[in-house]
């Protein structure tokens, strides 16, 4: 049977196309082999549970592994000490391999019995100890899905005894490492000491060490899973060119990159489709998977849209981000920052806060414009006459700026300085997406995006225009933006690149109008 791009559940390297998990696995061993406790904790489906079960058989030579999943575990599972040990030992015995079924039988038999009364964490723990003390190796303890627990006081509880024991080594033999994997930092839980105490932070699992071993795909780990594909279908991909592609949109977060072949993928199986192989895995075809991606529901932006709702202070920095061009200083003990980057909304570079990746940032765009565009006139208006934009199916970028300044001048020419400064970009944004909407993707240039100025780039059947907007701050700034504009059309091996400018003089002249410099022309609209 023929591998295939996996985005549900967990990788296996005989079913699906993956990238080489040993250096990782090593690393991770390492910490174990030093007797670290810690957690995994990254973004919803960004291989965590793949390495969990690739980590399982890695160590199985060295150790005696537990693996257990508290996604397994209900509600009620947590409502006492009692039950939850009741759980958790059902789960050991579950997947106990030879080497510790017996022992771990021995030890935990007796709480599998639900009519047992009186049964506590600490008991528990001590039958753990002896679990660990008379097994043939060490033993590892694995747990994924921790989110399930998260702020459930048996579960800190749970938390404090493996705290307890970790401070005890190496007088009490007990578990050689525990490994917790999960969205949320175990470390940043809420603990509630009495149940009418307020919430605050102190988790018990201060004692983890940090887990730096990086998880998103490099390019070099891009193109070792395309060669996979390669060798079963052979369709002649540039493999440089595709693995650098599928990394600058997703900067290697799993699921994306995946999801993309997936889709670029199922057109090579497709019969219905009248591509051949290699333009199957064209820079075209790219294009049309991040529409694809972008448009079809799937659980990663669901969650998505979820965050934003819960946490209205990450929204309003991701909006000043993307429409406003804020700066925000990187410090990891942000509350908004930190919870942006444990979502993997946010990242650090050069000091700032910025979005993680393209893919990201244009699903981050498409959500916040869509709670707007039907209440803005601009949206209405482009929607109703986005016919008249497509010539021969090319996208006739002077005429969506021609008629973007009509529009603008119609409907906002009262509006004030400060209201165009912070809204002109984004309603080009909200007059530009049905336009191309379904044929072409847009996305901002992350080195542009200031409060002066934001550089688009505008993909449209796999045609690509270079828009810069921004606010007028003088002829000699008008020079400067000229001149980098022009770097980008050699980037893209364009002729003719656009430029729209907010402009606050009264004396201004709106409208387009044309630069000819030297081969190439600049088309400037001004409103």
């Amino acid at each position: 049977m023929l591998k295939v791009f996996n985005t549900n559940g967990v990788c296996l390297p005989d079913r699906h196309y993956m990238v080489d998990l040993n250096s990782r696995l090593a690393a991770v061993k390492s910490m174990v082999d030093a007797g670290d406790y810690f957690t995994i904790n990254r973004a919803r489906q960004y291989g965590k549970t793949t390495i969990l079960n690739a980590l399982t058989g890695y160590l199985k030579p060295y150790y005696s592994v537990i693996s257990l999943d508290f996604q397994g575990l209900s509600y009620a599972d947590f409502e006492s000490e009692g039950r939850f040990v009741t759980a958790v030992s059902r789960q050991i015995l579950l997947v106990a391999e030879n080497d510790l079924f017996a022992d771990a039988k021995r030890e935990l038999g007796q709480y599998v019995d639900e009519r047992l009364e009186g049964v506590s964490l600490s008991r528990f723990f001590f039958s753990l100890t002896g679990l660990c003390r008379k097994a043939s190796k060490r033993v590892v303890l694995l747990i994924d899905e921790v989110d399930s627990a998260s702020n459930n006081q048996v579960f800190l509880d749970f938390l404090a005894q493996l705290r307890f024991y970790y401070l005890k080594r190496p007088g009490v033999t007990t578990f050689q490492s525990v490994i917790l994997a999960g969205v949320y930092d175990v470390k940043n839980l809420k603990q509630k000491i009495h149940p009418e105490a307020e919430s605050r932070y102190n988790s018990p699992w201060n004692i983890a060490v940090d887990f730096t071993v990086d998880m998103s795909f490099s390019p070099k780990d891009i193109v070792s899973m395309l060669e996979q594909y390669e060798a079963d279908w052979d369709t002649g991909m540039n493999l440089e060119r595709m693995s650098h592609l599928l990394y600058d949109y997703t900067m290697g977060y799993p699921f994306l990159v995946s999801k993309l072949c997936q889709i670029m993928a199922k057109s090579v199986t497709d019969r219905s489709k009248k591509l051949d192989k290699k333009e199957s895995w064209g820079e075209e075809a790219f294009q049309n998977a991040v529409r694809v991606i972008l448009k079809t529901p799937n659980t990663l932006f669901d969650d998505m849209s979820k965050k934003l709702a819960d946490y209205p202070k990450l929204k309003e920095m991701i909006y000043g981000i993307l429409f406003q061009g804020r700066k925000y200083s990187y410090e990891a003990e942000n509350e908004r920052i930190r919870i942006g980057e444990m979502f993997g909304f946010l990242k650090e570079k050069d000091g700032t806060v910025c979005i993680s990746n393209r893919i990201f940032e244009m699903k981050l765009y498409n959500l916040f414009l869509s709670e707007e565009e039907t209440d803005i006139k601009m949206f209405t208006t482009a929607e109703m006459e986005k016919n008249q934009f497509v010539l021969g199916g090319y996208l006739q970028m002077e005429l969506v700026l021609k008629k973007f300044c009509e529009y603008f001048e119609d409907i906002y020419a009262d509006a004030d300085e400060k209201f165009v400064e912070e809204n002109g970009r984004r309603l080009f944004l909200i007059f530009l997406k049905p336009i191309i909407n379904g044929s072409g993707n847009y996305y901002i240039e992350a080195r542009t995006r200031n409060m002066k100025r934001t550089d688009v780039i505008i993909d449209y059947k796999g045609v690509q225009e270079v828009l810069e907007m921004k606010i007028w701050h003088g002829k000699e700034y008008n020079k400067r933006g000229e001149k980098q504009l022009l770097e980008y059309m050699d980037y893209y091996h364009l002729q003719k690149g656009y430029m729209l400018s907010f402009n606050f003089n009264k004396k201004k002249e709106t409208g387009i109008k044309h630069l000819q410099l030297g081969e190439r022309t600049l088309i400037e609209a001004v409103v």
